[in-house]
């Protein structure tokens, strides 16, 4: 497998992180261990995906219950995803350079005491701060759920199909969101779409204590690029806090241009002292890598088009056919399962066919699925209006997820494993937010302020067109742009 140039900077050992410090084993014990190790990653992957979806179907009960504004309800989902987004590079460097385990542990400890705070929020101040404070624990958990992973399983099938298993699980917990959010809510109340991650984090956290051990670069001198990491942080966030104020304010008021342009200026700078530094946070030179720049792009466009997917789904299946909460997540389900397939049979494909194919395959199975979707109609049914371009839209992306991070991780040095996971895991989050926006206002855009079933089903009608249409650029992006042969 071709690696990225890194000078000399290597893994601290070249063990996997299962059999460090124990002796030889059978076959079965370390087999046994590995799968420990990726149903830790995995948990960890899960948790932080699903709390961005998780809190949907809870937003009208936590504004009865602790008085919060429109505005203050869209900051409940804003300020997580700000905060994941931007701090997600930091956290991906920060594996690299202070260790795996002990930033997965303190990612995880955070993202769970600070579930804890929001679940017990009595103003609504307090659960806005706790929700950035968990997209800071997110932000620096995820990058080394990936890397830890890929670090645990030799290179080749098995990781591939590792990998398939940390998309499916995180494709998952998205899918799942409304569904759990939905159950919680309905049975409980709305605090414990939050305090179920207390008793599920402090699970994966003693199982993360007990079968992780620590893995950073090798040159232990090498110190985080303070300058790089606080530009990053702020051009990502404070781009997030741009693109989320589309949805209020539309793409041409102040309140919207002024943080964009922004956060376009400060990721320049970011570049800029990136390509003069002897010490980047993120080498430039990883851009050159086809397979790493690529792969995040391909990442970013489809991104773009299956984080929507999931809000336009709910809100169509409750504000024009009528179900309750409860009912739309059970009906997304079987779209749910879909992904969860398609991620696991994208290896199978990949050793047929390549990975750059079963990418572009993906993202074309999803634009058929979009364009299904496209043709819903006020009085759609379940069957064919949910069942079937749902299962279409998630197999694609799962197809199209699991050969694009393994391209991309594949082809990273092992000292900057947590930087590329990092970066795979920016691009789908921004990604996501960024494609939520524009299809966001083309939605509101056609619909003009209506709010009757005929004009919202217009109006998701076209957003679901247009994204048909990004999967299609996406697809014969990635055509051209992933490398024709891989190993992976």
């Amino acid at each position: 497998m071709a690696h990225v140039p890194s000078g000399t900077e290597t893994e601290s050992d070249p063990q996997p992180p299962f059999e460090r410090g124990r002796g030889p084993g059978t076959d079965g014990a370390r087999s046994t261990r590995t799968w420990a190790v990726i149903l830790a990653a995995c948990a960890g992957q899960f948790l932080v995906v699903l709390d961005v979806s998780v809190v949907n179907v809870a937003l009208p009960s936590m504004r009865t219950d602790l008085g919060l504004s429109t505005t203050g309800l869209q900051w409940v989902l804003n300020a997580y995803s700000i905060a994941f987004a931007g701090f997600m590079l930091l956290g991906g460097r920060a594996a690299d350079i202070f260790g795996r385990k002990l930033m997965f542990l303190t990612g995880l400890g955070v993202f769970t005491a600070a579930s804890l705070a929001g679940g017990l929020a009595q103003e609504g101040w307090q659960l806005l701060a706790a929700r950035a404070v968990q997209g800071l624990g997110a932000a620096v958990l995820a990058p080394a759920t990936l890397t830890i992973l890929t670090a645990a399983v030799p290179a080749g099938p098995a990781r591939t199909r590792a990998i398939a298993t940390w998309a499916a699980v995180g494709a998952g917990g998205g899918a799942a969101g409304g569904l759990v959010g939905g159950v919680l809510t309905d049975l409980l109340s709305w605090r414990w779409v939050l305090l179920i991650n207390v008793p599920a984090g402090a699970l994966v956290l003693v199982a993360a204590v007990v079968w992780l051990t620590e893995s950073r670069a090798k040159e232990a001198r090498r110190r985080l690029d303070l300058p790089g990491a606080v530009l990053v942080t702020g051009g990502l966030a404070v781009l997030a806090y741009g693109i989320v104020q589309t949805e209020q304010s539309g793409w041409g008021a102040a309140v919207t241009l002024v943080p964009l342009l922004g956060g376009l200026l400060l990721l320049g700078a970011f570049l800029a002292v990136e390509a003069r530094t002897r010490e980047p946070l993120m080498p430039l030179r990883l851009f050159r890598v086809r397979a790493v720049s690529g792969a995040n792009a391909g990442m970013l466009v489809t991104g773009s088009a299956s984080f929507a997917m999931w809000f336009f789904m709910t809100v169509y299946a409750q504000n024009v056919l009528g179900y309750t909460p409860l009912e739309a997540g059970l009906a997304l389900i079987p779209s749910s399962l879909s992904v969860v397939l398609g991620s696991k049979l994208a290896p199978l494909l990949m050793r047929r066919i390549g990975a750059r194919h079963v990418a572009v395959l993906g993202a074309f199975v999803g634009s058929v699925g979009f364009g299904w979707q496209s043709m819903m109609t006020a009085d759609g049914t379940f069957l064919r209006t949910i069942l079937g371009p749902g299962i279409l839209m998630m197999a694609g992306a799962g197809l199209a997820m699991t050969p694009l991070a393994a391209l991309a991780t594949g082809s990273a040095a092992p000292g900057e494993a947590g930087l590329v996971s990092g970066l795979v895991n920016t691009s789908r989050t921004m990604g996501g937010a960024i494609g939520l926006a524009i299809l966001s206002t083309v939605a509101a855009a056609r619909t003009s302020h209506g709010t009757g079933a005929t004009a919202l089903t217009e109006g998701y009608a076209l957003a679901f067109r247009t994204g048909s249409g990004l999967l299609l650029v996406a697809a014969v992006l990635m055509a051209f742009w992933l490398p024709r042969h891989s190993d992976t």
